[in-house]
């Protein structure tokens, strides 16, 4: 430890470390080179690809680089600390959560009635029309993509390109000053909190995407900014064999180690920070598993950062959301973190996008499962359905419009010859690569991009729209559009569809009204007699069969919320085939309340009648 008497607000400061050079041992001390606080609440200075910021020699790899990098280095600024958030936020109940993936820069970088000087800022996320939007549409939660300071990549540095998503993180206490108005008599930070009250006020959480799992120091021809060069051999995993050389269970050329409890305590004061100076609800976990790997690389459920996580009053009430993967041998571990915490279910993304638009891959069964929260994966250890997040797209990957309008990625503004991305996206182009003036296919796309959209709404769990699900963004057919800072990845606001977001507006205002559709509870697979029950039925009335269960060449199910009078019960009918379907609907009145294949339908539709047929690709909900 170490304390500065004259360290006011202003005074600005970077570490020089002294220590040996011996990369083969992990240590990579190099005193040339001034490298930042980790806890830093305020970064100065920008990373701009110079191998000036390399502690390694670039003409000699082994030896350290002499020269001194002073004048270029990141270095942290004494902030003015920020009054305490009140600690008394209303939450948004579990069953009532909806998550709205959205990146600061691109939500209101061409928004019409953000002024200029505050489009693509924290201060243009907090106009009144823009949270009126999210309001006003029934989100609950803003999810934001990376808002930590970053450095991007060299190899995008040098192409023109930045890093937009976020993912190269590097300060965990600073806000990223890209995201600031610079407006006077504000900084950062300052304008951060102002965001989150304003969203507070609106009722809404606000959570944050960290990334804690890799630094922007990369691998080991990467520079050295910070931890690299405080203590190289503990802040990281090297490998065994060699420790020269960094485990890379995350893609990105480095993985923290947790196993470290000076790691686990940086990341945990970085998270009481966000939430008490800077007014955040929650976090979503970038490739969480990495955080509860040991030494040697094991994950283990019981890891110290979970047991930290638990037990630490200041956040006990915060939001926990793991993307729970990495691509490390056994990092897939969906339905695997501790009781509390939400995951991203990948699982309910593939099933439907594949029962909607890949038809016959999917059988009626898998999607049942996946329709009632994935209790194959979370029912256990007293774990909720609502700890299932789903989703059809996020960040990563196909916009909810061209997942209906490309058959393949086309990722080549990326400069990687179209190899970025994946290509098991499960999507259909509907008969054109892209965009078309096909009356047909348009259509046809609309009615597909409603029919997941109820789909993800209507189901039990978590939901999790992604910003411009309600607006049909495009971008052009780039699945993985992490180094767009353009219009390709800005919300195309002046374009948005309209009806599009009416059917949102209407779908939430739906599951609002509808409880068992949020329920927080388990379906029972045999429910007592005179208490609310699902059944699944065949488009002819019955129970479905064990061969009618796995059978994916047939895709029409009726979905009924039985309920004991006077409580209402509920009906939704599935038709992701070509062609129309009847259905027997059960014993009573039933009034329509949405249609998927019909924009603007509402509850003034009765259907006395014992039938009713939907049109191919279409969701129909009723009520009694």
């Amino acid at each position: 430890h170490g304390r500065l008497p004259s360290g006011r607000p202003g005074l600005v400061y970077g570490y020089r470390v002294h220590g040996p050079w011996a990369p083969h041992d992990g240590h990579r001390y190099n005193p040339a080179k001034v490298v930042l606080d980790p806890y830093a609440r305020e970064i100065v200075g920008h990373y701009d690809g110079s191998d000036l910021f390399l502690g390694r020699n670039p003409a000699q790899p082994d030896r350290p680089d002499p020269r001194d990098n002073a004048a270029v280095a990141l270095k942290a600024r004494v902030a003015v600390p920020l009054a305490p958030v009140a600690p008394s936020r209303q939450r948004v109940e579990a069953g009532a959560r909806v998550l709205y993936e959205l990146h600061v820069r691109g939500q209101t970088r061409l928004h019409p009635a953000v002024p200029a000087e505050l489009q693509g800022t924290y201060a243009g996320l907090a106009h009144p029309a823009v949270l009126d939007h999210l309001q006003n549409l029934g989100i609950t939660t803003l999810s934001l993509l990376p808002v930590q300071h970053r450095a991007d990549e060299e190899r995008l540095l040098k192409m023109g390109l930045t890093n937009y998503w976020g993912y190269t993180t590097i300060g965990w206490f600073a806000p990223e000053t890209r995201y600031w108005s610079g407006r006077p008599g504000t900084t950062p930070a300052t304008e951060f909190r102002a965001m989150a009250d304003a969203v507070h006020a609106r009722g809404m959480e606000l959570v944050i995407d960290v990334v804690y799992n890799h630094s922007a120091e990369t691998d080991e021809l990467g520079p050295t900014l910070s931890m690299r060069g405080i203590d190289n051999a503990l802040y990281y995993h090297l490998r065994a064999d060699d420790r020269a050389l960094y485990e890379n269970w995350t893609g990105c050329g480095n993985c923290l180690d947790f196993s470290q409890p000076r790691v686990v305590q940086l990341c945990m004061d970085s998270l009481r920070h966000w939430v008490t100076e800077l007014g955040v609800d929650g976090f979503r976990f970038d490739l969480a598993t990495v955080l509860a790997r040991r030494q040697g690389g094991a994950f283990d459920p019981r890891a110290p950062f979970f047991a930290a996580a638990a037990q630490d009053p200041v956040l006990a009430n915060a939001l926990w959301i793991a993307e729970p993967w990495d691509i490390g041998m056994g990092g897939y571990r969906v339905g695997e973190f501790p009781p509390g915490w939400l995951e991203w279910n990948d699982r309910f993304r593939d099933t439907q996008r594949a029962f909607w638009l890949q038809r016959g891959s999917v059988s009626r069964g898998e999607f049942a499962q996946r329709f009632t929260a994935s209790s194959d994966r979370f029912d256990h250890d007293g774990r909720a359905p609502m700890a299932s997040v789903n989703f059809i797209t996020a960040h990563d990957g196909f916009t909810l419009r061209d997942l209906v309008s490309y058959d393949a990625k086309h990722n080549e503004a990326n400069g990687e010859d179209n190899r970025d991305g994946t290509s098991q996206n499960f999507s259909r182009n509907c008969g054109a690569e892209g965009d078309t003036d096909d009356a047909a296919i348009l259509a046809e796309r609309a009615r597909l991009q409603r029919a997941l959209l109820a789909t993800l709404l209507l189901s039990q769990g978590t939901p999790m729209l992604l910003a411009g699900n309600e607006t049909g963004q495009t971008q052009q057919g780039n699945n993985n559009a992490y180094c767009q800072d353009s219009p390709l990845t800005w919300l195309d606001w002046p374009g948005a569809d309209a009806d599009l977001m009416d059917f949102v507006r209407l779908l939430l205002a739906l599951r609002r009204e509808a409880e068992p559709l949020r329920s927080v509870q388990w379906w029972p697979a045999a429910p007592a007699e005179g208490v609310p029950s699902l059944q699944w039925r065949t488009p002819e009335g019955g129970s479905l069969s064990a061969d009618d269960w796995q059978r994916s060449d047939r895709q029409a199910l009726a979905i009924l919320f039985d309920a004991p009078s006077p409580a209402p019960c509920w009906l939704v009918l599935v038709n992701a085939g070509a062609e129309p379907k009847t259905f027997v609907l059960p014993a009573g009145e039933w009034t329509r309340v949405l249609a998927s294949d019909e924009l603007g339908s509402a509850g003034d539709t009765s259907s006395p009648l014992p039938k009713a047929t939907l049109p191919p690709s279409s969701v129909w909900v009723a009520r009694t």
